[in-house]
């Protein structure tokens, strides 16, 4: 998993009711893009991850992306 500074790492909820959680990556602290990233929540909560197999990255600013695109 490789992700820059901008991009946004979704969660995807574990069991039923379980919604994805969406944060952008504010510091990549691995090398070369690797994890652990320090990540922002929409709140405004920050914290460092090292993201599991049920994380993906969308790559591009948070503002460029359409939240409808699946992107």
């Amino acid at each position: 998993m490789h992700a820059s500074r901008g991009d946004r790492l979704v969660v995807h909820g574990r069991t039923v009711g379980h919604h994805d959680r969406v944060v952008e990556i504010i510091e990549v602290l691995g090398t070369n893009g690797d994890p652990p990233y320090r990540v922002r929540a929409e709140d405004g909560h920050e914290a460092i991850m090292s993201p599991g197999p049920d994380s993906v990255v969308q790559h591009g600013k948070a503002t460029d992306i359409d939240p409808g695109s699946g992107r």
